[in-house]
């Protein structure tokens, strides 16, 4: 799902005491890694979890450097069982601790000195980190479009999205654990961009509400959806300082 454009532009209003409750930074899936250093087998799980979870990123920028599919799947699950397998976050400093700016540094550093072993290396993991029919199906879709972005552009575009299908996933899930899931649902849409999404009108008239009740509604759901967002984000980061910077970034791949 892609978000709508005003809720995008909106974004930028999530830092700065924009949000209520409790702070969305505790201890992320990031700051586990980096804390632990890899060693305990909370950190491993927590390091495996992100591999699966950022792999479309690391994929795509493989790709549009002019790396065919076959060759950028072995680069790919062998950049990642390297990874697992060094357990080195040394970079980190210098990347600032933001787990984009890590894997996307280590990556290019990858590809220029251990490129032509990724394939042993893959092999030599014995595991497979990322689904490869998962792989063949996003493939196929991501490069027939006309857009020539630059594979960093790209990478960085990959990213956004790939966080916010997360932010997608628990919204999705709260709202079927929820009481009201049939309207959560229906008003779900209203945060993507697809031409055929319903009004909140037609939502009212469906569900039999007030057309006010149902902006109500709607207007909870995005707060609730900035929040969940704010709080991917913070998985991605060191410390809670970056996490405003993350968000902007954000936002700017997403326009790009």
């Amino acid at each position: 799902m892609t978000p709508a454009a005003d809720d995008v532009t909106s974004l930028s209003a999530i830092g700065g005491g924009a949000h209520h409750g409790p702070p969305a930074f505790t201890t992320t899936h990031w700051s586990m890694v980096l804390e632990a250093q890899g060693e305990s087998p909370a950190a491993q799980e927590a390091l495996e979890n992100l591999c699966r979870t950022y792999w479309r990123p690391i994929y795509a920028f493989v790709r549009r450097e002019g790396i065919g599919p076959e060759e950028a799947k072995d680069i790919t699950q062998g950049f990642f069982a390297l990874i697992l397998e060094r357990k080195d976050f040394q970079s980190v400093r210098q990347e600032k601790g933001r787990l984009r700016s890590f894997l996307l540094a280590s990556l290019k550093h990858f590809m220029a000195n251990e490129r032509r072993d990724a394939a042993a290396i893959k092999r030599g993991g014995g595991r497979t980190l990322i689904p490869l029919d998962e792989v063949e199906s996003y493939d196929s879709g991501e490069f027939d479009r006309s857009d020539m972005l630059s594979a960093d552009l790209l990478y960085d575009r990959r990213w956004a999205f790939t966080v916010l299908d997360r932010v997608f996933a628990r919204l999705r899930e709260e709202s079927q654990k929820s009481a009201n899931a049939p309207l959560l649902e229906r008003l779900n849409t209203l945060l993507s961009d697809e031409p055929d999404r319903p009004s909140q009108a037609e939502i009212a008239c469906e569900f039999g509400m007030t057309e006010n009740a149902v902006k109500q509604a709607f207007h909870r759901l995005r707060q609730r959806y900035r929040q969940l967002l704010r709080e991917e984000v913070a998985h991605t980061v060191a410390t809670p300082a970056e996490i405003e910077d993350e968000l902007r970034h954000l936002i700017a791949a997403l326009r790009s």
